[in-house]
């Protein structure tokens, strides 16, 4: 790996100083742009922030420095990202009625246009990695088209929460929030966090197969959230309620999600791990993964059925059990061919720890800041709420998982199973407390 940082950075090769002497002129332009947009919103809209916002504002560019330096694709994302939504927000201009006669705003830039899109191209990208899975002869074309895609889906996702965000300021002072507030939002940002840490992950390992199995929870999210937006307008953008009316929701809820988005990922590669396992198993009853998955995926509908909410939209739950029959039924059949297109059980079980590895560390900075945050709202830091009991399950199950492969060499088909089991009590806490469950924090529910 060092060997190609030499070759695209020559400078590095003859630099011998530190960090900062091995920055290229484009690393210190983009820089340069990054502190020059922060001090932009500073000036303009300093009067309206408080001194946590000013202090979160301050802390972000040196992130994204710090990001883009680290990760360099990331630059281009941030630039296009930036570029489009400032074409927005220029298109409007202060007036939110243009979004139905400015063509780009109303067909793409808009924030729901913005989601629409990114929702259409996850899937496609989904179809894309699996056609790469089956093809014979152009999978690499096809999951490369399915990886550009991806990069479109999560470009698409962030213009579309960044012009959410204004456009809510627009509508009134006391409107306008980051968008991270409703299950809608954080739907959005679990889509574009759990595919970028996986593009990452795609460019460190130099392989895109992994890509099929992780977006499908990428897909099943887009399908929950167009759902929840045909069947509860969850799109409208509504004031914060007085719970919610907190800087410290900007800080608790993305580091939750980026546990949530990286458990995710780690779930769906220790699956990938087991049917690489078990390709070559005839028995039924030592394929449990696939039957495990399957029933798993027919528990959603089912689930959602008996809690009544998915009694609107109507047959769109039928629909979803027989797109997921159709997956299960698609990996049993091929699972021949998909194990020789996976990479290798240490790539699978490398980046199912570490991304579980990340994921922990954002979820235990997730649950002090929410405990802060409850010890202002509440005056208590803990309370056994249902939300916060499950929280601990969560972090506690997957303590006990790092500790046991830090201590004991804990690898392969355990650690894949456990993986795929942390899913579902990740699933609970996020989506089930609010759906069979109530307490401080039903705001969330469905």
């Amino acid at each position: 790996m060092n060997t190609s940082v030499a070759t695209a950075n020559p400078t590095s090769v003859t630099l011998d100083g530190g960090f900062f002497a091995r920055r290229t002129w484009g690393d210190w332009l983009f820089a340069l742009l990054v502190l020059a947009g922060a001090l932009f919103a500073f000036q303009r809209y300093h009067a309206s922030m408080d001194v946590y916002e000013k202090w979160i504002l301050a802390g972000t560019a040196p992130v994204l420095i710090g990001l883009g330096w680290f990760w360099r694709p990331l630059r281009t994302l941030m630039l296009v990202v930036a570029g489009l939504s400032l074409l927005a927000v220029v298109s409007y201009g202060g007036d939110l009625r243009r979004a139905d006669s400015v063509f780009w705003l109303k067909y793409f830039l808009s924030s729901q246009s913005a989601i629409l899109w990114m929702s259409m191209i996850f899937f496609m990208s989904t179809v894309f990695y699996w056609l790469g899975m089956f093809s014979r002869g152009q999978s690499e074309a096809l999951e490369g088209i399915g990886s550009k895609l991806l990069w479109v889906a999560v470009t698409l996702a962030l213009v579309g929460t960044l012009v959410r965000w204004y456009e809510g300021h627009q509508m009134g002072p006391d409107i306008g929030h980051i968008p991270v507030s409703n299950l809608y939002e954080v739907f959005v940002m679990f889509c574009w966090m759990t595919a970028l840490f996986y593009l990452y992950y795609e460019s460190q390992y130099r392989t895109r197969a992994m890509g099929a199995f992780v977006m499908l929870v990428v897909s099943a999210a887009v399908g929950f959230l167009l759902w929840y937006t045909l069947v509860r307008e969850a799109h409208e953008i509504q004031p914060l309620i007085p719970a919610l009316q907190s800087w410290w929701m900007k800080l608790h809820v993305p580091a939750n999600f980026i546990g949530y988005g990286t458990f995710a990922l780690a779930a769906m590669l220790g699956f990938a791990y087991l049917i690489k396992q078990q390709a070559e198993e005839t028995r039924w009853y030592k394929l449990a993964p696939i039957w495990v998955f399957g029933i798993a995926l027919c528990f959603v509908p089912i689930a959602f059925r008996q809690r009544g909410v998915g009694e609107a939209g109507g047959s769109y739950w039928l629909g979803y059990a027989l797109v997921a029959a159709l997956i299960v039924g698609t990996i049993l059949l091929g699972r021949r061919r998909i194990a020789a297109r996976l990479p290798s059980f240490e790539v699978l079980d490398d980046v199912m720890y570490k991304s579980i590895a990340v994921g922990f560390a954002f979820f235990t900075i997730a649950t002090v800041l929410g405990a802060l945050w409850a010890a202002e709202a509440w005056g208590g830091y803990w309370s056994w709420d249902p939300k916060e009991t499950w929280a601990l399950i969560v972090w506690l199950n997957y303590a006990a998982w790092l500790h046991m492969r830090l201590m004991k060499g804990l690898r392969g088909t355990v650690a894949s199973w456990w993986a795929l089991a942390g899913l579902a009590v990740t699933t609970f806490a996020f989506i089930g407390v609010n759906m069979f469950l109530s307490g401080l924090h039903s705001y969330g529910s469905l």
